[in-house]
């Protein structure tokens, strides 16, 4: 511990910007994407607070963990795809007691698949097209909720369409951060207009969920929610960190990001994984020049994401008191460079294009049958759809 202590005290300044330009990226992004899609799940807005809460406490931990034990920059987020598929379930599927026990059987298939490793070989055999198709399908919808904005609520949405597009223009990197700040801006004002200041919670607070088991919640969320954190999250984190020379521990990781996906369920949270994206943040040269010395960015980041979980519920409800609609818009701009990259490697390999397709556009409508989403069932269809139309064909 003292061998801890002497190095974070030669901490570079470099390091500590990176891992707060980290954590900064990383929560503002898509922190409506996550109460959207808990709220979506069944959760009331305190519930939604408390798994908000309850994930940027478990991404600081694990980062901090992950990064301290093997002295590279792991850095650990929430499930963003994860939260957007929550997010295209239909009013009313399930409980949230039913979402919290989906959650906590995802969590356990993540330390399944670190712990046994034919698991990840399965993994690893879901077409890639039809994986980042289903993803693409779940997304479209959230996409759309800018644009859709237009009509209900205009001058929010030009607003938050206009910072973002300006930002794309002149800092790419922040555009996604400026837009939600905007959003956060109009609705101060809006709750300064209303007189709603007395509702605002600035405090944080934790509730406990009771799970409930039921399969057609497992069907509908446990292995949606598995496979496109794996997919979306986990595999392209480990493959940004390779790009950066770091080799990362990948029985550790999914131990520790699923008994901490499972204990956060309890109180409302839905997955934790490696980051892919904000990861570059921290492993890039921009947490210094001696790669050797890049986890104490990393390690920052989860001192951040800790300091951050203590205004978890100031945003939370700031968000809730808004204008209907204007944080799920800012979260589908949070989406929208995910769904281009999810299209493209959908549709990138022509012998995969119409189960691919089919994936998208099950997926895009939500198709439920016998009580399970649309997110099964687009798997289910895109499989099918190769093997009768695509495989056979070609032979």
């Amino acid at each position: 511990m003292a061998h801890q202590s002497s190095d974070i005290s030669k901490l570079p300044r470099e390091a500590v910007l990176a891992g707060f330009i980290t954590t900064m990226v990383g929560f503002t992004s898509s922190f409506a994407v996550v109460l959207t899609g808990l709220s979506q799940a069944g959760a009331s807005d305190s519930q939604a607070s408390s798994g908000l809460l309850s994930l940027t406490f478990l991404v600081g931990v694990a980062s901090i963990v992950l990064s301290l034990r093997h002295r590279i920059p792991i850095t650990v987020a929430w499930s963003t795809p994860g939260a957007a598929l929550l997010a295209s379930l239909s009013v009313g599927s399930f409980s949230f007691a039913q979402s919290v026990g989906a959650f906590i059987v995802s969590g356990l298939l993540i330390v399944l698949t670190g712990l046994i490793p034919i698991l990840q070989k399965l993994l690893s055999a879901i077409p890639v097209p039809i994986a980042q198709a289903m993803l693409a399908g779940i997304l479209i919808p959230l996409c759309l909720k800018p644009f859709l904005a237009l009509g209900t609520i205009p001058l929010a949405a030009t607003v938050i369409l206009l910072v973002f597009v300006l930002g794309l223009r002149f800092v790419p990197r922040y555009a996604v951060a400026l837009s939600m700040g905007a959003a956060l801006v109009y609705g101060l004002i809006h709750i300064s207009r209303t007189g709603t200041w007395s509702m605002v919670q600035p405090l944080p607070s934790i509730e406990f969920v009771v799970p409930e088991f039921s399969w057609q919640a497992i069907a509908s969320i446990s292995l949606p929610l598995f496979i496109v954190t794996m997919a979306s999250q986990n595999i392209p984190g480990v493959a940004v960190m390779s790009s950066f020379g770091y080799a990362t521990p990948w029985r550790s990781s999914m131990v520790a990001t699923g008994v901490g996906s499972a204990a956060g369920a309890l109180f409302g949270g839905h997955a934790i994984n490696l980051a892919a994206i904000s990861a570059a943040l921290a492993a890039g040269e921009g947490a210094g020049k001696d790669p050797r010395q890049r986890w104490k960015a990393s390690a920052f980041s989860g001192v951040f994401y800790l300091i951050f979980a203590t205004g978890s519920a100031l945003l939370a409800s700031l968000a809730m008191l808004s204008p209907a609609g204007l944080f799920e818009a800012a979260a589908g701009l949070a989406l929208l460079a995910t769904l281009s990259n999810a299209m493209r490697g959908a549709m990138k390999e022509p012998r995969w294009q119409l189960s691919a397709l089919a994936t998208m556009l099950v997926a895009a409508g939500n198709v439920t049958l016998f009580g399970i989403g649309g997110a099964f069932w687009a798997l289910l269809i895109g499989l099918l759809t190769h093997i009768i139309a695509e495989r056979i064909a070609r032979r």
